[in-house]
């Protein structure tokens, strides 16, 4: 599922071990950890789609590498500048992973039928 992608920030690790430890220790079930994890994929999707106002634009020197592969694109790009209102910032190396959420969530949901 592609809106599983912010497991993988600290915020979603820190959950998922706090969530293994209560399950390990009994104060939990499997199946409240799992139905916890998928609440916290909807809430931070719902906060970034709807509470998230600022607007950012980046320019890249040069792409490195690209890769599409299970509609997850990904790309490298080297000398990126990124600028929000009149705030510029360089960087070296970017790596940009994007997935196609709509698309995913459709393909989920025609599973199911």
């Amino acid at each position: 599922m592609a809106y599983q992608l912010y497991r993988n920030t600290t915020i979603g690790h820190t959950l998922q071990e706090s969530l293994d430890e209560f399950v390990s220790s009994g104060q939990i079930s499997n199946g409240l950890s799992q139905k916890v994890m998928l609440q916290f994929d909807k809430a931070i999707n719902n906060a970034l789609a709807n509470r998230v106002k600022s607007r950012l634009t980046f320019k890249a020197g040069h792409l490195k590498t690209y890769r599409f592969c299970d509609n997850v694109w990904t790309f490298v790009l080297k000398d990126v500048e990124f600028r929000e209102v009149q705030e510029l910032i360089k960087i070296d190396k970017v790596k940009i992973v994007a997935c196609d959420g709509k698309s995913s969530q459709q393909q989920k949901d025609a599973e199911r039928d």
